[in-house]
């Protein structure tokens, strides 16, 4: 019966000691909020990551596009800086777009 006590002492003790282990280290700042920021920081760092992947590959096609597709670059030179062949008239219906400064 002393060993029985003994034993339940040891697993009180270890537990006791083991949920106030756990408790500093919940409290403490460099502890587990420290670490929950950390994980969240990194799981929106991932994201952001994958997101500037997908820009870059979709900037990519777009380069490779412009340098070897003419009607990609005639798109452009039209769409993006506006401009027209010799003896073309533009009209524009609707508001007049925002100048690129």
């Amino acid at each position: 019966m002393a060993g029985r006590r003994r034993r339940v002492r040891g697993w009180a003790i270890g537990v006791g000691a083991l949920a106030l282990l756990a408790a500093l280290s919940a409290v403490d700042p460099s502890g587990l909020r420290k670490y929950s920021g950390l994980a969240h920081e990194a799981e929106r760092m991932a994201a952001e990551n994958a997101h500037l992947a997908e820009e870059n590959a979709r900037f990519a096609r777009e380069v490779r596009a412009l340098r070897t597709d003419p009607t990609a670059l005639e798109r452009a030179a039209r769409e993006e800086l506006r401009l027209v062949r010799p003896g073309e008239r533009v009209y524009w219906a609707g508001e007049r777009p925002e100048a690129d400064p």
